[in-house]
């Protein structure tokens, strides 16, 4: 992973195969120790490969939770060199309350491992304020030193014209129309349905108004939505069309007219942070982590991720004025540039790992 201009470069080590397709064209160095046959992903070899390479780092960044990397970032590295866990939504309420026996299994592994990998990592990195607070619901037994960094995004890798032509030549039929975007998986957490019947209900104070929903669709959920469109006679205005990629994607994000995500949980929204550098207004329900951020800034709308709160997104957005559009649009990009800039992501983890070479000196207490 290059930060050449910030003076640092990395590497990073996964536990994918290593002749998966998609690993070839990363441009910075890759280990990968898979494959793996388990989702925890007991790997002997990211034990043995992190014991004898970890001296050449400054520090290890471990994402995610309830797996075997965090574990063995805590075996290894403890005492010897930092390492921060991001970890990505995983200890939000949302799965303790939608999910209540697979929380009952992770105490297991919380008491036993979980909550040491927290507890001696140098820093638990949070996206979002938000993120950081509803963390620590999730289990009564929590201690850890936790520090929000914005997760971020990467800006689109070329100019809107070019990216805006790579998306209508796949979808001729968007060409010239306006549309809302939703843009994430077709998944039941995001509130897919929510948008539908809000879009259904306001459809006719904007006849010229498309909505689009492009992503995959992990629950076979897709054609359930496509009948309620149906029932509502738009199947005409609502557009379904799978997992966009690349410069395609980046044109949907260009031509769409607005973002919306009615999500029931986010813990940041990638999508949300990419739709804002490219200068889009963003709709979002409260549940979305950086809603509140966004909202305060004036590039977007917030509301509750119920059908009343997703409605009044819909109907807000159709109310506003032409002005207040643009207002939207343009401190959508200087609120992406501000603090949600993939670079200024990367420059807050090397500073916190700097940071935390002069604190581990002598006379110094990493964990306090």
């Amino acid at each position: 992973m290059g930060f050449g201009a910030l003076g640092y470069t990395g590497e990073v080590v996964t536990l994918d195969a290593p002749d998966a397709p998609y690993l070839k064209s990363l441009p910075f160095p890759v280990k990968a120790l898979g494959p793996v046959s388990t989702t925890y992903g007991f790997s002997p070899r990211l034990y043995r490969w992190l014991k004898v390479n970890y001296p050449r780092f400054d520090g290890v960044v471990v994402n995610g939770l309830w797996n075997f990397c965090g574990l063995a970032a805590w075996l290894v590295l403890r005492g010897k060199k930092p390492y921060l866990v991001f970890t990505h939504g995983m200890l939000d309420p949302y799965f303790k309350r939608a999910f209540p026996l697979k929380h009952a299994k992770k105490w297991i592994y919380w008491i036993f491992a979980q909550y040491w990998i927290l507890r001696y990592a140098s820093r638990v990195l949070f996206t979002t304020l938000e993120e950081s607070e509803l963390a620590r619901q999730s289990f009564w037994l929590h201690r850890w030193n936790g520090y929000v960094v914005p997760y971020g995004s990467n800006r689109a890798p070329g100019p809107e014209a070019e990216m805006k032509a790579a998306f209508f030549a796949q979808f001729p039929e968007l060409r010239e129309r306006r549309f809302m975007l939703f843009l994430g998986r077709i998944h039941r957490k995001k509130g897919c349905d929510l948008l539908i019947h809000a879009f259904a209900k306001y459809a006719a104070r904007d006849p010229e108004l498309h909505l689009v929903m492009a992503g995959p669709d992990q629950q076979g959920w897709s054609a359930e939505l496509q009948q309620m469109v149906a029932l509502d006679h738009l199947s005409d205005r609502v557009h379904w069309l799978g997992m966009l990629k690349d410069e395609v994607k980046w044109g949907a994000l260009y031509a769409c007219e607005v973002f919306i995500l009615p999500s029931h949980q986010e813990n940041f929204g990638i999508a949300v942070a990419e739709a804002l550098s490219c200068g889009r207004a963003v709709l979002l329900a409260d549940k979305v982590n950086i809603a509140p951020q966004v909202a305060r800034d004036g590039a977007g709308l917030m509301e509750p991720d119920d059908q009343e709160g997703t409605d009044a997104l819909v109907r807000k957005w159709l109310a506003l004025p032409a002005d207040r559009r643009r207002a939207m649009e343009a401190q959508a990009a200087i609120t992406f540039r501000e603090r949600y800039d993939m670079e200024g992501n990367a420059a807050t983890i090397i500073e916190l790992f700097r940071s935390q070479q002069q604190s581990q000196r002598p006379g110094h207490d990493v964990h306090g």
